[in-house]
This record gives C-alpha cells, sequence and structure tokens, in this order.
C-alpha cells in the first residue's frame, strides 16, 4: 500500500495565528501517527511562517514513523536537515519568497548543484527526494543527481481532474513508468485530496508515498483528524 504522509505545516500556520502554542504541533503530529499515518511532512521555511526551525529540532526526536523535511536548500535549511537527520529529505525549486511549491526542479539545468547537496545527505544516510513535474528530461535528469526518489508535483493532475480524469492522470502516468524504468522511487504530492487520490493511486504504477497537507487538514476541520486520516488511507488500499 502506497504510504501516506501528513504535512502538519497548516497545524503551525494556526497556531502561529496567535502566537502561543495552540495547537500544539508536536502532539498533532503524534496525533496523526497514532491515528495511522505512516509519516510526518514539515516544510520550513526562511521567514517561519508556518513551520519553525525549532520544530524541526523538537520533532526529530518524537517522530516514530517516517520524518520527511522538504524545503528549498539554503545552508540554513542543509545543516538544519542534517542535525535532524530525518528518514526523508526533499528538495523543492521554491524561493524563500514563493507562497507554496509551484514547479518542479530543472533536473538538466540545475544538475551540477543538486548532485552537491544531495551527495551531501546520502553522506549522512539521509534519503532523499526530488520534486519533479512530468516533463520526461525533467525525470531522466534527476537520476544523474543521485537522488533515492522523485516526488511528481500533482498540482496539474487535481486541476485537470474534474474536466477529464484520463487526460489529467496520462502525463503522470508516462512519468511514473519512466522513473521506475530508471531505477528511482516514486513519491507523489501538492493538492491531492478525498476526491482525486484514489483515482491517482489506482492509477499510477509503483508509487511509494504521498505527502499530503491541505486538503487533509482542512478535511480534518468537518471530519475529525482521526476518521480524516483513515478516510485518506482508504483511498490508498
Amino acid at each position: 500500500m502506497t504510504r501516506l504522509s501528513v504535512n502538519i505545516n497548516k497545524i503551525a500556520t494556526l497556531r502561529n495565528a496567535r502566537g502561543e502554542n495552540t495547537p500544539n504541533v508536536c502532539k498533532v503530529a503524534l496525533d496523526c501517527e497514532r491515528f495511522g499515518a505512516e509519516g510526518i511532512t514539515v516544510h520550513p521555511r526562511p521567514d517561519e511562517r508556518h513551520i519553525r526551525y525549532q520544530d524541526v529540532r523538537d520533532l526529530e526526536s518524537l517522530v516514530t514513523t517516517e520524518f520527511n523535511i522538504e524545503g528549498y536548500p539554503t545552508r540554513d535549511f542543509i545543516d538544519l536537515v542534517l542535525k535532524a537527520k530525518p528518514a526523508q529529505v526533499t528538495l523543492v525549486p521554491d524561493p524563500p519568497e514563493a507562497l507554496t511549491s509551484n514547479a518542479g526542479w530543472d533536473t538538466v539545468k540545475n544538475r551540477d548543484v543538486l548532485i552537491e547537496i544531495i551527495k551531501e545527505f546520502k553522506a549522512a544516510g539521509i534519503r532523499t527526494s526530488i520534486f519533479v513535474d512530468t516533463n520526461l528530461a525533467n525525470v531522466e535528469g534527476a537520476v544523474a543527481t543521485g537522488t533515492d526518489r522523485i516526488e511528481l508535483y500533482t498540482e496539474p493532475y487535481a486541476t485537470d481532474f474534474p474536466k477529464n480524469k484520463e487526460e489529467a492522470i496520462r502525463p503522470f502516468v508516462i512519468a511514473a513508468k519512466k522513473a521506475h524504468e530508471l531505477g528511482l522511487e516514486i513519491n507523489a504530492g501538492h493538492d491531492l485530496s478525498l476526491e482525486n487520490l484514489k483515482y491517482f493511486n489506482d492509477n499510477i504504477p509503483n508509487l511509494t508515498e504521498v505527502s499530503i497537507g491541505h486538503a487533509l487538514i482542512s478535511d480534518a476541520l468537518y471530519y475529525g483528524l482521526e476518521n480524516t486520516i483513515q478516510m485518506y488511507l482508504r483511498c490508498l488500499k
């Protein structure tokens, strides 16, 4: 079964709105695990507008499933990850001022930079994943970087799904097959939801993990966190 990693950034956003510690990010992470999540994802940004660097330090010794830290590889981010030693680091190409991740890496143009960064993480025993779109040149280019996995950027799929789900999924199927042929493991994330997740999971071969935050936390407002996590897990069976 495809693993579910819950991105808890939105929990931190809610906490930061009041400047105190409610909701407690660490408690929610542990609750997500208790409710069935198979991983916890955080995406610290330099302005700490949601997950803070201190949250990462607090979570590193608490998460007992797979801890995944994603972000743009500034030197501060690299040093934070090397110290936390998560199960996985996911590199995204969004600059610090970006509202949210909105593109995959150009793995050809950024090959040399990615090689050096990934080498540093792998030397520390941290599994690496890089955010890519369905452009086969970028999937093929990912191999040269030395990464263990790619994470397919699924916003285009989510946008097109209501209009034509067969056409929406097609480039992702092709990209996933190519990645598997090249020996890359496959993650996916961005705008996956209860509406589109099951179809994605049923049609993408060799999908290892999905990372879901915004939709899952939003659904939890209506269904409750435990029930929502179970609903997402059922989509992945």
